[in-house]
């Protein structure tokens, strides 16, 4: 049913089997645990675009709160009018919030697939996914990628003296099927392997909460449901990894310690260059906006008014000394009426005392 997931895990622990059986031996429990962490770090490193989208997408969707709670706030009552305001600001700053949980998504079913898988190396039980097979027709059954010997090569490997797909659960009619490959294992060398993986898990997956957590935004951290989310990741799953550990093969404990690993380490290497970027970011908008200031004790440049449309330009008059004056100065001393072309009016000359003027000339 899922043949889509199985095959290709199946195929890259396959390829890091051969790789590391080369040099440790196909029967070392070193060269099996191996290559369940490089099946890890191949596919992490797989999503490590995906990875860094989610990180900026996160940092958006917190950096957008104020608004998300503003639309809130205001379309509270209307879900279809809020879902929609909702998509429009997504669509104006760019991003999709499903590839925030694009990674976890992509987990899921490598998650699955490898623990069908290891779990499919022995298929002597009877609970789900097991086909309750004798020892012997189990140890002659191919498994996705590997053949027969390969199977073989998986019983007989040990990982100081635990099968790396033996739980500390495991029933005996589990165990039973590693008598021909090197006898039935006792409980307490998978316990002794187990419960230390367990504890580091548990304290990987806390820790690697922690560091996103204290990445939030204080508008994001009020958020009731973030809250909520915080508190689950900070200490409910760290705390399942403890409970469920018992019922998990030492090669999934493997799986889930260096999947915490990588992403310790891949987070600090995302968020310092992400942090690098913003603050070259403000340096540049600081250097632009001081660049754009005007310097200490220089005097702001005025701006010249343009003429307006279809007007002609003004001359610059000339004083009685010689020296010229701006046209600004010639207006206001010799104002010209429109439409005279800058000609000045002669002045009307005063009739003579006594003299009376004409009844044509004179003022109605």
């Amino acid at each position: 049913m899922l043949d889509f997931i199985y095959y290709p895990v199946s195929g890259i622990l396959w390829v890091w089997h051969k790789v590391f059986g080369a040099v440790l031996g196909a029967d070392s429990g070193f060269a099996w645990a191996l290559s369940v962490v490089f099946l890890v770090f191949t596919l992490r490193l797989l999503l490590y675009k995906p990875f860094v989208k989610q990180v900026r997408t996160t940092r958006q969707m917190q950096e957008l709160q104020p608004q998300i709670k503003a639309l809130q706030k205001k379309y509270g009552k209307d879900r279809q009018k809020l879902a929609l305001e909702m998509q429009k600001l997504q669509k104006e700053h760019g991003f999709n919030p499903i590839m925030g949980c694009l990674p976890v998504l992509a987990q899921a079913p490598v998650f699955i697939g490898l623990f069908h898988v290891l779990r499919s190396f022995n298929r002597t039980g009877t609970g789900i996914g097991q086909l309750g097979l004798s020892p012997e027709v189990n140890a002659n059954t191919p498994n996705y990628f590997f053949s027969v010997d390969d199977v073989q090569s998986f019983l007989s490997a040990r990982l100081f003296g635990a099968p790396i797909s033996a739980a500390i659960t495991s029933p005996d009619s589990v165990l039973i099927a590693f008598e021909p490959f090197g006898g039935i294992p006792s409980v307490w060398p998978i316990v002794a392997v187990s419960v230390p993986l367990m504890i580091i898990a548990s304290v990987a997956t806390h820790l690697n909460s922690r560091a996103s957590v204290a990445r939030q935004s204080e508008a994001a951290a009020a958020n009731p449901q973030a809250a909520i989310m915080n508190k689950l990741a900070l200490y409910v799953f760290p705390l399942g990894v403890l409970v469920g550990g018992p019922f998990l093969p030492v090669a999934i404990l493997l799986y889930w310690v260096s999947n915490n690993m990588w992403t310790y380490g891949q987070q600090h290497l995302v968020f310092g260059r992400i942090d690098k970027e913003e603050a070259a970011a403000k340096e540049a908008a600081i250097e632009r906006r001081n660049d754009n200031a005007p310097k200490p004790g220089a005097r702001p440049e005025l701006t010249k008014k343009k003429p307006a449309p279809g007007a002609k330009p003004v001359r610059p008059a000339v004083s009685g000394n010689g020296d010229s004056v701006d046209g600004d100065s010639a207006a206001a001393s010799s104002p010209s009426p429109s439409g005279t072309g800058g000609a000045t009016t002669p002045k009307k000359k005063k009739t003579p005392p006594g003299k009376v003027r004409p009844k044509n000339q004179r003022r109605r």
